[in-house]
This record gives structure tokens, sequence and C-alpha cells, in this order.
């Protein structure tokens, strides 16, 4: 076999590497989650404390230490710094970190799922949060007040508005609106370092936050009623660190590299202004009065609440729509590496990077305004929001170990950086389950049940591997070389042609062979054998090709990334052209045809359906897991929408899984004389 390049690349992201656009851009697709962490963070960590009747300096002062050197550690040192090198050929991501290193053990899968479902929890989540948060803000308007006050239901209203047109727009793509997105969270981390400005310069003395001393100090205080579970609402801050590794394919290390600098001092200097404006007001009778504080609103002039509110919802809305689209690749990476079943995918923009995947929608949008309803307030949804993240970042740390392993990076190096963010973030973990009882439990709940779904897929595929019934292939040629010129049998169709699990060491499934020979002889011109290789580069386009020395068997083996369309029609005719060209395929002239000189003939594709057979002696829980891996199959896009074949001629056949042992069984004749004495 040869392998030849597919000549159509098709183009790849442009803005990966370093420049002033691709900063832009990076601000607007990178930092959303992380950016609008500024909205809850202080008014989670004040609120579950006890409210502004039970702050000090020293609880202020610590709190802020806390954020800022998680922000630190996790932020700035494990993920801009060091997963940001693990790219796979420029993507990131848990799914990416795992095609680098899931070589290294067979059980790597293992934290890889769980990772990938608890990430799609968040992505459920932060649109939920996010936007109730901002629309929150309303209330530190004066006429918005005196109409409404403090009803809930007006909040709620608006928040479900909102996500409904978020979720609507997807169908259509978003790379004009994306384009904005750059200059528009520019000026929102501006507008969040200025804010902050004119509050800390009014108490340069939170200064003193940068002195970890103060945030392990809290830690042991008795002022901090939560002691360490106070770390669940300081993970806020920093729960977008995961998307801006899962986003390293859309923009490039070097361009977040260079942006996270300024997003940092900018979301610092917010909040050491929120703990400014804490220090300055809580004694105030006035402060403590406020019903549902926020500092992030209060902080600002009055003339610049409006703008503020506008601006936060904005904000909101872009972070929402970084998780969504981040959501579709996660899907899409999951479900090209079979972890997940296929699902219909659109790509609505230019860009392959840009997709829209129906059911996941449908499927976020719901989950996010069941949240919403149910839920209410932005505090409630806060108490189940980072748990999730958590989960992942761990995971993602334990790829990383593999990772560096890999690389040739020092043992003893590779072990202390894993030992030491593992115990950081198994401390961020435990401080976090105590949110399990208070909404934590739905983040969990949806984890729990996209992990279900990858592991009955994953158990799925195993289970049939192992029991898989394949022939030796060159056995059959001369059969199918006979069946070809008997024209006995009339002539099913000039091209057929099977898509196949696997080609390999001259093996092929026996159920085509079955097809072929025994279902209904299919005579035809040229036999065509499609497999479809999912590789771990990202945009890989390849080919290999195998006729076995004759010239009517085909087989083909397409090497597609896992960010690359399947659209195996179009492949497939590029291929046909390119072995007819080089005369190793008779070309096939059309007498009837709309084409005139048109050299290639018409195509069947058959695809095999699977149903599991009643004969097979699987136990049971094997049994359940291929009952449930069908089930989920049935609910998921069809095979010919999968490999691009909408428009093409496309045949089901319908064959029993026998998977393991068939049953016996064991029937008795009646003898002649029981059944005389019957009649």
């Amino acid at each position: 076999m040869r392998r030849i390049r597919k000549v159509s690349e098709q183009k790849k992201h442009t803005v990966t590497k370093l420049s002033a656009a691709g900063v832009m851009v990076a601000m607007g697709v990178v930092y959303g989650d992380i950016g609008t962490s500024p909205l809850y963070v202080m008014k989670a960590i004040v609120g579950d404390n006890g409210g502004m009747k039970s702050l000090n300096p020293d609880f202020v002062i610590g709190a802020v230490s806390l954020i800022f050197w998680t922000l630190t550690l996790l932020t700035t040192i494990k993920y801009v710094l060091i997963a940001l090198n693990a790219d796979n050929h420029g993507e990131g991501g848990i799914f990416s970190l795992y095609t680098l290193v899931r070589k290294g053990s067979k059980y790597l899968i293992v934290p890889a799922m769980i990772g990938g479902a608890a990430l799609l929890a968040d992505g459920v989540l932060t649109p939920a949060v996010t936007v109730t948060t901002a629309i929150e803000g309303l209330r530190g308007i004066p006429l918005f007040y005196d109409q409404f006050g403090n009803d809930q239901q007006i909040i709620v209203v608006i928040t479900l508005v909102i996500i409904l047109g978020l979720f609507s727009v997807q169908r259509f793509g978003t790379e004009i609106v994306g384009k904005a997105f750059g200059p528009i969270m520019f000026l929102w981390f501006t507008f969040l370092g200025v804010m902050g400005i004119i509050n800390f310069s009014q108490d340069l003395s939170v200064i003193r936050a940068l002195n970890p001393y103060y945030a392990v100090q809290l830690l042991l205080s008795p002022d901090n009623k939560l002691g360490l579970f106070i770390l669940g609402n300081i993970f806020l801050a920093t729960t977008g660190a995961e998307a801006l590794y899962s986003d390293l394919g859309h923009v490039g290390k070097q361009n977040i590299r260079m942006s996270w600098p300024y997003i940092k001092v900018c979301l610092v200097l917010n909040y050491f202004g929120q703990a400014a404006w804490l220090l300055n007001v809580y004694k105030t009778p006035e402060a403590q009065a406020i019903e549902n504080l926020n500092p992030f609103f209060q902080m600002m002039p009055k003339g610049l609440m409006m703008v503020g509110v506008g601006f936060a919802t904005i904000a909101a809305v872009i972070a929402s729509q970084a998780l969504i689209s981040g959501s579709f690749t996660l899907v899409s990476e999951a479900i090209k590496l079979k972890l997940l079943p296929r699902l219909k995918i659109i790509y609505p923009g230019n860009s392959i990077g840009q997709m829209y995947i129906p059911a996941v929608n449908l499927i976020l949008w719901l989950a996010c305004s069941l949240i919403v309803i149910t839920f209410r307030t932005s505090t409630h949804m806060e108490a189940a929001y980072g748990l999730s993240i958590t989960v992942t970042m761990l995971m993602t740390t334990t790829l990383l170990y593999f990772y560096l392993i890999q690389k040739g990076t020092s043992h003893l190096f590779a072990h202390l950086i894993t030992l030491f963010f593992g115990v950081v973030e198994i401390i961020f973990f435990v401080s976090s389950v105590v949110k399990f009882f208070h909404g934590g439990f739905v983040a969990v709940g949806i984890a729990l049940v996209i992990l279900a779904v990858m592991t009955i897929w994953e158990r799925g595929n195993i289970i049939q591997e192992n029991a898989a019934d394949e022939v030796c292939f060159s056995e059959y040629i001369p059969q199918i070389d006979l069946l070809r010129k008997d024209s006995r049998v009339p002539m099913y169709q000039t091209n057929v042609v099977f898509m196949v699990p696997n080609l390999d060491n001259d093996r092929i499934g026996k159920q085509f062979m079955y097809s072929i020979l025994d279902k209904r002889p299919k005579r035809a011109m040229v036999y065509w054998f499609v497999n479809v290789e999912v590789t771990d580069e990202p945009f890989t386009q390849e080919y290999e090709i195998d006729m076995m020395e004759t010239d009517f068997i085909v087989q083909v083996k397409l090497f597609l990334g896992f960010r690359i369309r399947q659209d195996v029609n179009v492949y497939i005719r590029q291929v046909i052209h390119d072995l007819m060209k080089s005369g190793r395929l008779a070309k096939q002239p059309q007498s009837y045809t709309i084409t005139p000189g048109r050299e290639v003939g018409d195509f069947q594709f058959i695809l095999i359906k699977e149903e599991l057979s009643n004969v097979t002696t699987l136990n049971r829980w094997d049994r359940q897991i291929m009952q449930a891996k069908l089930a989920i199959k049935r609910h998921a896009t069809s095979p010919e929408n999968w490999f691009g074949l909408e428009y093409s001629d496309v045949k089901y056949e319908t064959i029993p899984l026998i998977i393991g042992e068939t049953r016996k069984t064991w029937l008795k004749e009646r003898s002649q004389s029981f059944s005389e004495s019957n009649e």
C-alpha cells in the first residue's frame, strides 16, 4: 500500500501565529469564561461568609490574596506556561492531550473520558450563571429598581430570552459576529481594569494581598466561617483556565501567552478594586442593608451603572458563546475518537473549526433554561458551578504527567509538578464537594450521564472488536472475479462500495463477503472497500490504496484528522480519477449521461445495519452494554449523513450481530406413533 497526499487540503486556522490580530482574537475567543468571573466571585465569597456584617479587613485581604495566587498557580503556571506546550499539532484540550499520550497505557482513556464529561457539564452551567449574574446587575439602575424592585421573575424571563436568542443563532454560524468579539473583550478587560483602579486608588493597602501569607492566614482564621471550603468559591476565579487550553487550536499558544499578562493585570486590578470598595463601606448601614449585594456592580460610579450592566451582559453572552463553540468542538473530537455516537455536524462558516451540532445545541439550551428556571438566582447557581471543572483539571494533570514523561522530561520534575498541582487541585476539589447538596449535584449528574454514554460506547466498541468474525480476503477473490464476469447474473451496479471498520492484514469482516456472494450476488465492475481512520493529528487528509493485484478490487484507507469532515463520496471521486489517470483502473464510459464524455460509472454504497442476535450467549453485563449501545445508535445520526452520502445511492442491509458463542438449540423430532395418537 502507498500513501498519497490529498490535493484539496482544507485551509487551517490563519491566526495561530503571533500577531496583533491573533492577540486580539485570543481576547475574544479564549478568555470569555475567566473574564466574567469578577461578576460573581467576590459576591459568592462575601455572601457565603454571612454578608457585609461578617467582614473585616483581614478577611477581605485574605480572600483577594487567595484569588491572586489561584490565578497565578493554576492559570499562569499550569496552563499558560506548561499545558500550552502539550499541543497536538496546534490543537489543545483534554482529548487532544489524550491522543498524544494514549499509547502509554490503555487505561488513559479513563481520565480523558471523565475530564471530557466534566468539561461538557461545565459548558451547560456557564451560560446560566454568567447571563443571570449580569442581568441581576439591572437592580443597581434606579429606573429598573423603581419599576421591578427585587422581583426575580423579571430577571429570569430576561435571562431566558437572551439564552434562547444565543442558542438560536448558532445554526447560522457566528463567524461575522466572532470577528467583533476580540475588540469587545479588549474593551471589557480594559473596563474591568479601570473600574478596579478607580476604587483601588482609594485604598492602596490592598496591595498587601500579593503576599501569600494573608491567603494562608485566612484559611486558618476563625473569621473565615467556611474554613477550607472557602476555596470552593475562590476556585470560581480560575474556572476558565481549562477553556483557555481547549481553545489553543483557535489562536495559537504565542497569542495566548502574549495576551494573558494584560488579561491577568486587568482581572487582578478589578478584584483589588472590589476589595478596596468593601473595606471602605463594609461598616456603613447603607451597604449592610443592600439585598443580594454584588461588589462588582456596587463599586461602579452611579453614572456608569447602565454601561456596566450592558457591558457585563455582552461579555456574558460572548463567554457563553465561547463555551458553546467549545462544547461543539469537544463533542466532535469525542465522536471521531469513538467515545460518543455519531451526531450530525454542520459547518455554517468558512472555517473547519466553526461547527454546529443541532442535537448538542438543543440539549445545551434545554439544560441551561431548566437550570435558570430551577435555581432562579445566580447565588443558587454558583453552588452548582466549579465542582465539575475541578475534576477536569485533575484529569488534565494526570494526562500531563504522562506527556512530560513521554517528552523525556526528568522523572523527578514530572513527579514534583504532578504532585504539586495534584495536591492543590485535590484541595480545591474537596472544598468544592460541600457544594454537592447545594446544587453541585446538577453538575455531577450531567457529567455522569455524559460519562455513562461514553462508557457504553467505548465498552461496546471493545466487545465488538474482540468478537469480530473476519475472513481472509484473498481467498474470495477468485469467486468475486467469476461473479463479475458471469453474464447470467444481472449487473447490480458499476461500482459497489462497502464502508468497513478496518482493513488490516488481508482480513475483512465476514458480513461483507456474505453480502456480495450469498445475500444477493452483486455483480459489478469494481468492488470498493473503504475504511476511515481518524488520526491523532487534527487536519490530516491522506489515503492509501491496495488493489490486491487486481483491476476490480480497490481497498481505500482514508486517513482523516479528528477535525476533518468525513465526506467519503467526495474523496472517492478524487481517488477513482487518480487511479484512472495512472492507468491502474479501467475507465467506465457511460452511454446514457447528461455529462458529455463521462468516464466514471455509477456507485452504490452498501451500509451494514447490525441488530443484536438472540442466539448470542453474552454475559448479562455485556448484553446490557450492547443493547444500550444499539439503542443509542438508533437515535444518533445515520451513517449516510456521517460519511457525507446524503445525495448518493445508499442501500442498508441488516445482519444479525453475533457476539460470543452461539446458543445451541436442541429440538427433538416427534415420533410417528406420537403424531398419530394426536390426530
